[in-house]
């Protein structure tokens, strides 16, 4: 059996307390062109999407004071929050990591629009909160 691959970087999220705020940076001194802003329920946040011609920045905010992303900021602040990578086969890939016990936050990926989503805990990247992506086949 081949060993899954990384395929590329898909987005750098970062942890913002105000997309507006963030957009005057992001969006009106570096240039980058806001695609859309999204809400996402499951997450307690809104996402800014901000794509490149390869990858994407996106911007954070949190919907309450109790999600993930709000823990974030209180114990660090705004910041990258994570990093996501496109894989070509993340079942593979989870399966993979598990058997060089690497601790996983999903061990099982999450389906969202069309993708495959799965975290790697940090505890396991040098602190870094790692995503994996796969776009479902058809």
């Amino acid at each position: 059996m081949n060993q899954p691959k990384i395929k590329s970087i898909n987005h750098i999220a970062i942890v913002v307390e105000d997309i507006s705020e963030a957009l005057k940076f992001w969006r009106d001194t570096l240039g980058l062109e806001l695609s859309h802003i999204e809400d996402v329920p499951a997450q307690e946040s809104r996402i800014a999407f901000l794509p490149l011609s390869k990858g994407a920045v996106e911007l954070v905010e949190p919907t309450t004071e109790e999600s993930g992303i709000a823990r974030f900021l209180k114990s660090s602040s705004t910041g990258m929050h994570h990093i996501c990578l496109e894989v070509d086969d993340i079942e593979a890939m989870l399966a993979h990591l598990k058997s060089k016990e690497i601790r996983l936050i999903d061990e099982i990926p999450q389906t969202r629009d069309g993708r495959k989503i799965a975290f790697i805990h940090p505890e396991s990247t040098n602190s870094v909160l790692v995503e994996l992506y796969q776009l479902q086949k058809d």
